[in-house]
C-alpha cells in the first residue's frame, strides 16, 4: 500500500462531542444554518473514504503478512491522515459555530450572549485537548 502526500493532508472526521463527556448532541447545539463542514461535506466524505481505504490496507498487510515496519509505516500515515482532517473540522468549527456565537452575541448585547460564546470556545478547547492525547 502506497501512501501519497495528499493522503496525509486530508481533513478527517475525529468529532466526539456528547460521547464521553455528557455534553448535548451536535445537532442541539448548532443552529438551523447547517454544521461548519456542510460546505466541505462531499469533500470530507472523498477524503474519509480514502481513510478508509487506508485502514483496510492495513487490514490485509497484516493477513498477508506483510513486515512490521511496513505496517508501521502505513499506520503512521492513517494517522497523520486522521489528524489533519480533525484539524480541518476544527477549523471550520472555530470559523463557523465559534464566529457564529461570537456575531449572535454582539447582536443580543454583551452580558447575554457571552455565555454562548463562552461554551462555543470551552467546547473548541476540549476537542483540542482530545486531539492532543492521541
Amino acid at each position: 500500500m502506497t501512501t501519497t502526500a495528499a493522503d496525509t493532508t486530508a481533513p478527517t472526521d475525529g468529532d466526539e462531542r456528547g460521547q464521553t463527556s455528557g455534553h448535548t448532541s451536535a445537532q442541539e447545539s448548532v443552529p438551523h444554518g447547517g454544521h461548519g463542514y456542510a460546505k466541505q461535506k462531499d469533500q470530507h466524505l472523498k477524503r474519509l473514504r480514502r481513510i478508509e481505504g487506508q485502514i483496510r490496507g492495513l487490514q490485509r498487510m497484516v493477513e498477508e503478512d506483510v513486515y512490521c515496519i511496513d505496517i508501521l509505516t502505513q499506520v503512521s500515515a492513517g494517522t497523520k491522515a486522521l489528524q489533519s482532517f480533525a484539524l480541518q473540522l476544527l477549523e471550520e468549527h472555530l470559523r463557523h459555530c465559534v464566529a457564529s456565537a461570537a456575531v449572535e452575541s454582539t447582536a443580543q448585547g454583551e452580558t447575554e450572549g457571552t455565555s454562548e460564546v463562552d461554551a462555543k470556545v470551552a467546547e473548541a478547547t476540549a476537542a483540542i485537548a482530545r486531539l492532543l492525547r492521541t
